[in-house]
């Protein structure tokens, strides 16, 4: 492996804690906020990605109830505007403070055979926080961890839909689990309020795995998600592989936190099965 396949942290020290002992103490204290229970095998979940002391309690207990397997997808918004519509790596790893992350060749590979519209593209990912913030849960849950990261940059159902299906039929010729993690966060910026109601607009029909009617209330109603690319691949894979079901583990507003409840980020925790 060359230093130029290896990604960089880009938000380490700001998003989490840059030290390893910090960061993994960290995390092992949003895990552990959940009540222990037997970890679920799950297709696929919706995370967000604020930085830990906002969101870090709802991504925690979605994580700490999950069985993660060795290989994770990881999908994440384009925030930067860098890079490819529909950017993979396929080659080499990611760094955190807790180690590196290789990414699975194989698997990424496959994909982009599958799903022509899947291009290389490292620029994509440089700086981009969304699917860096999800790993170092994955890590401490399952220190075996590999992954692809794809980021989206475009909001065409019809190319979304085309990746969740091309997924789907990878994931199926796999001899192993692999989970699906979508990284999102909700609606931004408006008061707790008006969020916590735009919000569960677009959680009812997560919760009933319907990608199409997710995307029409979100594009039709003014719904600033982010994630919504990273979500109707993500339910899309995940119907076609014969989930029946989704749960919403934590909802939560960055007003929770902060007290602020004028302008805030609403953020959303959910497994699919």
């Amino acid at each position: 492996m060359t230093t130029a396949t290896v990604r960089h942290p880009a938000v380490a020290g700001r998003f989490y804690p840059n030290d390893p002992d910090d960061l993994r103490e960290e995390v092992r204290a949003y895990l552990s906020q959940t009540p222990q229970r037997e970890p679920v095998c799950a297709v696929g979940c919706i995370v967000p990605h604020a930085g830990y002391m906002y969101s870090g309690h709802v991504a925690g207990a979605v994580f700490a109830g999950l069985e993660i397997p060795q290989l994770c997808l990881v999908l994440c918004p384009n925030h930067t505007g860098m890079g490819r519509a529909l950017a993979i790596m396929s080659e080499g790893a990611w760094e955190t403070p807790l180690g590196a992350v290789a990414i699975d060749n194989s698997f990424a590979s496959a994909l982009k055979q599958r799903c022509p519209l899947l291009q290389e593209d490292s620029s994509a990912h440089r700086s981009e926080h969304a699917a860096e913030v999800e790993l170092p849960f994955l890590q401490v849950r399952q220190p075996q961890l590999k992954f692809v990261p794809i980021a989206l940059g475009t909001h065409q159902f019809e190319a979304l839909e085309q990746l969740g299906e091309a997924i789907a039929d990878v994931i199926a010729a796999q001899n192993n689990p692999v989970l699906i993690v979508a990284s999102s966060d909700m609606n931004h910026y408006e008061s707790d309020a008006v969020t916590r109601v735009k919000d569960h607009k677009a959680i009812g029909p997560i919760l009933a795995l319907d990608a199409r009617a997710l995307y029409d209330a979100v594009t039709q109603q003014n719904i600033s998600m982010c994630g919504l690319g990273p979500a109707v691949v993500m339910l899309t894979a995940a119907k076609k592989l014969g989930a029946t079901s989704a749960g919403l583990v934590k909802y939560a507003t960055s007003g929770d936190v902060s007290g602020d409840r004028d302008l805030v980020v609403g953020y959303a925790g959910v497994v699919v099965r």
